[in-house]
């Protein structure tokens, strides 16, 4: 678990704590704040890999860590990608597997002493992550999911993007801004000519993802750029302090 300044392993995916650095960031504050990405292993089109979703949660949930004294867990790299199935790499788990995992992880973090949990969901395709949190919240449990739709409409202006969120999908404008600042390492070429729509996507969950697009793709790419990418995240940590502020009120969230 991660705080300010702390370094980092693997691209940033894996947190270098010790057990000291934990301890010591515990004693300065009153209720302690576990932040948890959650991404997933899935084709994002011939130019972003496997694991975009997952290195997209980490770059946000550094960003919170870098800002919050909150410690920052490891990622959950698998998760429910079953619409992508068809496409070679792509590993999904059950939404059952995954709603079990985050609320095991959430009742060791209580036995420890660490309270309120945050999941940061770097995959749309992860439905059951919003039960998951409603379900706690209802057992009087301090749990939230990140970022709101309202969070990532926010940080789209900010940044400048241009596509909405219902055209920007897959492999679009916002994933490939965020990692052409955190990881432009690994974004290959082609993401420049890779643009393709398709806002009409109703029968989505009945078919997958290739019924609406041959590359993987849904969105434009080509409007990404490491300065978008910079002013998303800039944005989202900014609209993580009303979720710190509930989490650790005296009152609790309700």
């Amino acid at each position: 678990m991660s705080g300010s300044g702390a370094p980092t392993a693997a691209y940033g995916l894996l947190p270098a704590d010790t057990t000291d650095d934990v301890r010591t960031r515990a004693a300065g504050v009153s209720t302690q704040v576990a932040v948890l990405p959650v991404g997933s292993f899935e084709q994002h089109g011939p130019f972003l890999p496997l694991a975009t979703d997952t290195l997209v949660a980490c770059a946000v949930a550094r960003e919170i860590a870098a800002a919050y004294p909150v410690h920052l867990l490891p990622p959950v790299t698998i998760a429910c990608s079953h619409e992508h199935a068809a496409w070679p790499g792509t590993v999904s788990i059950s939404s059952v597997t995954l709603h079990a995992v985050v609320r095991d992880i959430a009742a060791s973090l209580r036995r420890s002493g660490v309270d309120a949990l945050v999941v940061v969901n770097g995959h749309g395709g992860n439905y059951v992550l919003g039960n998951v949190v409603q379900e706690s919240s209802a057992r009087g449990e301090r749990m939230a999911l990140f970022p709101a739709p309202e969070d990532w409409e926010e940080a789209l202006e900010r940044a400048g993007v241009r596509t909405s969120m219902l055209t920007d999908m897959h492999a679009g404008e916002i994933e490939t801004s965020i990692l052409l600042h955190a990881h432009p390492e690994l974004v290959r070429p082609g993401y420049e000519s890779a643009d393709f729509t398709a806002d009409d996507r109703r029968h989505l969950l009945t078919t997958g993802m290739s019924r609406y697009t041959e590359s993987g793709v849904i969105g434009r790419p080509s409007l990404g750029s490491a300065e978008k990418g910079k002013e998303l995240l800039a944005s989202l940590a900014e609209s993580f302090g009303a979720y710190f502020e509930l989490l650790t009120s005296t009152d609790g969230p309700g």
